[in-house]
């Protein structure tokens, strides 16, 4: 990874283009952005040689492939020592979606999308809270999702 890579307006603006569909092909862009295809090719492999651009995913909307329920569950550990067994458990779940390591309230935060609040419950009970190095937890049911956004280059 090259950290002395120095970003531009440029290198910005074609960021944002790939953030907002990653399958927009480099001759587009050089026309978008009054530059050569070859140009936008160099630029882009600089960011990934940096470390910006780690990959191209889709987006897939959960809901229609019928995971209804997203929330929230604050962790706390038995003990500091047991963050990597119970992240390693956790991460086995593939109810889990994401996880950090927080400093606050709770020691693990993490996401999870189930197809129903039967199904969460099977899961909080069953598989989170069975989870040794673990010794209480906080759910927070979302509502909704009105903010979703990358960060900006």
């Amino acid at each position: 990874m090259d950290t002395s890579f120095q970003r531009d307006q440029l290198d910005n603006q074609i960021l944002e283009a790939l953030m907002q569909d990653a399958r927009t092909p480099f001759a587009e862009l050089a026309k978008r952005f009054n530059v050569s295809a070859g140009t936008i090719h160099v630029r882009v492999e600089k960011m990934k040689q940096a470390g910006i651009i780690t990959g191209a995913q889709i987006t897939v909307n959960p809901k229609a492939l019928g995971y209804d329920v997203c929330c929230f569950i604050g962790i706390n550990l038995k003990s500091a020592g047991d963050y990597p067994a119970a992240i390693s458990k956790l991460n086995a779940l593939e109810e889990v979606v994401e996880a950090y390591y927080t400093t606050g309230n709770f020691s693990i935060f993490v996401k999870v999308m189930c197809q129903s609040i039967e199904a969460l419950q099977h899961v909080l009970i069953n598989r989170i809270q069975s989870i040794d190095e673990i010794q209480s937890t906080e759910t927070l049911i979302s509502l909704q999702n009105p903010i979703v956004r990358a960060v900006k280059p």
